[in-house]
């Protein structure tokens, strides 16, 4: 790394769990001039903007929670396997997840949701590749002859919002077992697609 892509990944690591945590338009200059020990001029002279830091920070995020699952995933050969793999992620790493303000992409799609496109879209996008990776392995455990024939599509997004959900209502009311719940009741829903 050149010296201005160290700064820049400095940046990004100091102050992702700051926007995690206090959101966008919460977080202010002096947040990540406090975070990063470096002046308002070379975080601008390393990025366009707050928004383009609010980004990346939440790129580096989603790939934090995102590289953990893939590496199991990548070691595991059944569609019913992989499932369960990200239920136990989430039923193992609640607790560094609530830590560091929850997950990064509710947190960031309630924030972005009306004044913000950019983050918006970045979120969007990475909705639909939690949902597009799930739909594979679906898709592939039915090929397998492993699943009985289902809603793909609906058993995808609501595998997503069981766990989303359950996240934000699990940290706001302080309430673990609300996650944990939903991941076992999504664990006896995959069971019950599976083949005998």
């Amino acid at each position: 790394m050149i010296r201005s892509e160290k700064t820049r990944q400095l940046i990004i690591e100091k102050t992702a769990s700051i926007f995690n945590k206090k959101g966008y338009t919460g977080t202010y200059l002096s947040d990540l001039t406090n975070a990063t020990g470096l002046t308002k001029g070379s975080i601008y002279g390393n990025f366009k903007d707050k928004n383009e830091v609010a980004v990346e920070a939440f790129k580096y995020n989603y790939k934090f929670q995102s590289e953990q699952i893939q590496k199991k995933l990548n070691q595991e050969n059944t569609a019913i396997g992989k499932l369960l793999i990200f239920l136990n992620h989430y039923r193992t790493a609640f607790k560094p997840i609530f830590d560091n303000g929850g997950c990064a992409i509710l947190n960031t799609a309630v924030d972005a949701d009306d004044g913000n496109d950019l983050l918006k879209k970045e979120v969007i996008k990475t909705i639909q590749n939690w949902h597009q990776k799930i739909v594979t392995i679906l898709n592939e455990g039915r090929k397998q002859n492993e699943l009985k024939n289902i809603d793909i599509e609906s058993f995808s997004y609501r595998m997503i919002s069981l766990i989303e959900g359950g996240i934000m209502l699990a940290k706001t009311l302080d309430k673990p077992e609300i996650l944990l719940n939903n991941i076992d009741y999504l664990e006896a829903e995959i069971h019950q697609i599976k083949k005998i």
